[in-house]
This record gives structure tokens, sequence and C-alpha cells, in this order.
């Protein structure tokens, strides 16, 4: 029988516990890896806790949550190539025996693939929690086209700052928020509005990570024909949108999912040569055991960037 590990569990829908679960036994390519830090994600996370995910391959409760989680190797397989000490991101782990595990990275010991970790510099920062983050930019950034850096974010969260960031890095531009909580109207050196004021109907590109599913003719009043709109939330609601404007501009829908391997390499790269800044990101931090106050501020305050979670107190 596989080893104890203390865990953020998802009982059911709006019932958050910190408890005990039981990790797999670890494989000749695995890693047994004690996390120091993780990450609250406000998207997929708040979907999962409040019960409202589309239905989603291996989502059950209860569940164990989170992607985004730092700590350092304490046993490895002998297949694994990486060694004990070694400081790693996991993004997820191969679950538990006795809750499912969407995607089962929020507890103080977790069984991974060796394939799926990745290495970090020795004594990494917590806001090293945000890499997973940074890579989906990346991913959306790209999502544009080489040729096409996003001239618009839609959401000036967490993920909107990490585009506007990256894509900055990447192409050396500046990118125009629109943001409807008058709470998040603000911004680092980026123009801010809410949608109906900004005066421009000619933008090229426009990456929207708001998850607000009537979006998509807000963002085409504002496109240039043959702009782009680039899906990068994810959305709880059946997308609609009218047809004519969208037909009359002849506009193009993109979807970024997932970031990829080279993706991840490259936001490592970008933090690493001081390219890409996340630290001020990072707002709000609570311990492992005060989980149940750290994901309801992490959901509920606008304030709230980045909410993570210190295992080291346990």
């Amino acid at each position: 029988m596989g080893q104890a590990s203390t865990a953020v569990v998802f009982e059911s829908p709006g019932n958050l516990t910190v408890r005990q679960v039981t990790l797999p036994d670890i494989d000749t390519g695995d890693c047994l890896v004690e996390v120091t830090h993780s990450g609250i994600s406000t998207g997929t996370e708040r979907l999962l806790y409040d019960g409202s995910m589309p239905p989603f391959p291996g989502l059950k409760y209860p569940l164990v949550p989170g992607y985004e989680s730092i700590g350092h190797i304490i046993e490895a397989g002998p297949d694994a190539k990486l060694v004990p000490g070694q400081a790693v991101f996991i993004p997820g782990s191969r679950g538990f025996t006795d809750v499912a595990g969407l995607f089962g990275g929020a507890a103080k010991h977790l069984i991974v693939p060796a394939a799926r970790l990745v290495p970090l510099p020795n004594n990494p920062g917590e806001s090293s929690v945000l890499l997973a983050l940074a890579a989906t930019a990346i991913h959306a950034v790209r999502r544009c086209g080489s040729q096409c850096p996003p001239e618009v974010v839609i959401g000036n969260g967490v993920l909107g700052r990490l585009i506007a960031r990256c894509s900055e890095a990447l192409f050396g531009n500046t990118v125009t928020f629109w943001e409807a909580n008058p709470e998040r109207q603000f911004s680092d050196n980026h123009p801010v509005f809410t949608h109906p004021t900004d005066p421009r109907n000619d933008y090229r590109v426009i990456i929207d990570v708001s998850g607000d599913h009537t979006i998509i003719d807000q963002a085409v009043a504002h496109m240039a024909s043959g702009g782009t709109l680039v899906l990068a939330g994810f959305y709880h609601d059946a997308l609609r949108f009218d047809f004519a404007p969208a037909f009359m501009r002849e506009i193009s829908i993109k979807i970024a999912a997932e970031w990829h391997r080279e993706d991840m390499e490259t936001a490592a790269e970008l933090i690493a040569q001081r390219k890409l800044s996340v630290d001020d990101l990072v707002t709000h931090r609570f311990p492992a055991t005060e989980a149940a106050n750290a994901y309801r501020e992490a959901f509920t305050n606008p304030e709230c960037l980045k909410t993570i979670l210190d295992w080291s107190v346990l």
C-alpha cells in the first residue's frame, strides 16, 4: 500500500477539506516529490470547486486539484533520470488510490512521472508556481501567429498580465487591456478600458482570457477586417455570437488550449534571462492548513492575482 500524504480535497462542489490521502506505489520512471508551494487557479479550479466544470475526463468527486506546484525530489525510480534533491516544477501528479486527482498537484507529497517534471534552479522562489501559467501565456501568444502579436487582452488578471508581458518579451509590443471589473481597471504601464469605451475598431489580434461566453460580439465590434480572436479562457457556457458582423469582417477565431513542452521551455528561459518578470504577481499567501480560506480569497477577492499555499508548514 502506498504512503499517505496530506492534500487539498474537494469532497463535493463547494466542500473543501485538508486531509490524508494515499499515494500510488512508485514506478521505475516515477519520482516521489515533496511540495513546498502550490498555486490556486482561479479558472479551472474555480469550476471544479463550484461544480460548474463541463464534462471532463477523470472528473469525479472527491478529487485533489492543482497543477501549479514546486518542490524537490526525495526519491527517484531507476529509470527517472533525475536525482534526489533536484528542485522541480510539478504540473500535476499520477494521482491517488482513494480519491481522484484532477490534476492532483495540491498535496504535500506526490508521485509524478519524471518526464512531466521540469527541473528548476536550486532554491526556487515561490513565484516559480507561475511557470505553467507563463507557459499558457506563451502558448496563447503563439496562437496569434508569428507575425501578429496581440494588441488587446480581455481580462486584467494574472493570465492576462502574463500574456501582455510575454508578448512584450517576444515581440516588443505593448497591449491594451479590456477589463469589466472596476476593481481591476489598473495596470503596469498598459492602457485599460471597459469594452464599450475603447474608441478603436481596427484591432488585428485580440486575446480573451475573461471566460465570458458572451465576449465574441464585443470583440468583433472593435476588430479590423481579417482580424483574429484567440479564445484562451475556459468557458462553462456555450459560446454564441452574431454571425453577420463576424462575416462582414471575415474574422478568424482560434482556441488556445494547454501549453506544450516548448512553451514551458520558452517561459523558463525568459524568466531565467530576466526578460519576463513574475515575482509581483503573487499577491496572497496562506499555509496549506488554511486552504479553505485561501481558495475563498482567490475566488472572491478581485485584488488577488495569484494565491499560493505554503506546504512547508506541514
